[in-house]
């Protein structure tokens, strides 16, 4: 029987192509971490779903370290993978399932992003930040600690550049969309923009973004624009999720979900209702504009990041 067993959990696409590249990435984990037992699973438009990843890590191991490979926590991470392992504790009680947090706005996927910024700077005409404007796109949530976790990147972006003008958009769900950052640039002067998408892995979502951008050179033909690519195969993001296991591994100070703020709660409290998750559906088709209500019982062991990889000071 093998000791430890870890679940990587992917969103999953409806683009196959994005859930290839997971699997693709949890191969190259497996290569770096021979020692290490790793499955995968996708919370939706997968076979592969959370009850079926669960059940595969829970065959003949002791002990199920679930790792979310998401960036913001949202109705999936609050929810849909909770109610998952509460599932498999019921089906697995002679296995342990830990839980670990997903990859949160943080100090090694900043570096990814400045990254991106420079390389795409660098491809420009006039590789002048006072009059090129930065929009980091991402999915958009109707949880505001979700988004808020977007904004806290694009301010770290600011401060730790010379770009006078770093916007937020989303490509659904909540405001302002990238249409109404373009056009608050353009309003501001800016010559240039680069737009970053904030992703993990392709998918039709990042597939919708380079149409996005292509309308508005059209829409604008004075600016110049150029979009990079979204990420995930960083060498930040491995070490990031080698710091999740071994945070689990030794039995880092344990913490319900963070809350504060937290729609599903309130809606959870008052409606005495519990979320929905994806095991029985191979597709949802649709792009998250639903909410997921958000009961707080103390059930599943959530481990802090490790200090440095949130807090992000500047002297």
């Amino acid at each position: 029987m093998t000791s430890d067993t870890i679940l990587l959990v992917g969103h999953g696409s409806r683009e196959k192509s994005g859930n290839d590249e997971i699997e693709a990435f949890a191969q190259q984990w497996r290569e770096r971490q021979p020692g290490w037992r790793i499955e995968v699973c996708f919370i939706e438009f997968s076979e592969i779903t959370m009850s079926e990843g669960l059940r595969r890590a829970a065959t003949g191991s002791q002990r199920v370290m679930v790792v979310p490979l998401i960036l913001n926590a949202a109705g999936h991470v609050k929810m849909d993978i909770p109610q998952a392992i509460d599932g498999a504790r019921l089906k697995f009680p002679q296995v342990e399932f830990l839980y670990a947090p997903h990859l949160t706005a943080c100090d090694p996927i900043l570096s990814i992003v400045k990254r991106r910024l420079k390389s795409a700077m660098q491809a420009l005409d006039m590789p002048d930040p006072t009059t090129t404007g930065v929009v980091i796109l991402g999915r958009g949530s109707s949880d505001r600690q979700a988004n808020g976790e977007m904004a806290k990147m694009a301010r770290w972006l600011m401060e730790e550049t010379d770009h006078e003008l770093v916007d937020l958009a989303f490509t659904g769900i909540t405001w302002p969309r990238l249409e109404k950052a373009v056009q608050r640039q353009s309003l501001l002067g800016m010559t240039q923009v680069v737009v970053l998408p904030y992703y993990l892995f392709n998918g039709t979502l990042v597939e919708r973004i380079t149409k996005q951008v292509a309308n508005l050179k059209t829409q604008y033909p004075t600016i110049r624009f150029t979009s990079t690519a979204y990420f995930g195969f960083e060498h930040e993001i491995f070490e990031l999720l080698e710091q999740r296991v071994n945070d689990l591994k030794r039995g880092a100070p344990e913490s319900l979900m963070p809350c504060d703020g937290c729609k599903y709660r309130e809606f959870g409290v008052e409606n005495g209702m519990g979320g929905h998750h994806h095991d029985d559906a191979i597709a949802h088709h649709h792009d998250h504009a639903h909410e997921h209500p958000h009961p707080h019982a103390p059930v599943i062991v959530q481990i802090h990041p490790h200090p440095h990889a949130h807090e992000h000071a500047h002297p």
